[in-house]
């Protein structure tokens, strides 16, 4: 799962296991964003369904809350989703 074209600052490497997955939630918010673009950059793809999303999401952290991921990275606006929520995208 460790995609050597997406780079991660010193930072950001902190918050990362051995295989670039996610150990905990930053606590400052910039951290968050930074992360939350990260987690974009490592996605395959670029629309999947809400159960997809959520089971690649279980493979990029290991503190066990992709709902949190998930709505971070809609509410900060770097997925969309249908109205309905079934349906998740990397915007442009």
């Amino acid at each position: 799962m460790n995609d050597p074209s997406v780079s991660v600052s010193k930072k950001l490497s902190h918050y990362l296991d051995k295989e670039g997955r996610l150990k905990v939630w930053p606590s400052r918010r910039t951290d968050q964003l930074e992360a939350l673009r990260y987690l974009a950059a490592r996605l395959p793809g670029t629309e999947w369904s809400e159960s997809e999303l959520n089971d690649l999401l279980n493979d990029l952290h290991t503190f066990g809350d992709w709902a949190l991921l998930r709505r971070d990275l809609y509410d900060a606006r770097i997925l969309d989703r249908s109205s309905d929520g079934r349906r998740y995208w990397k915007r442009a």
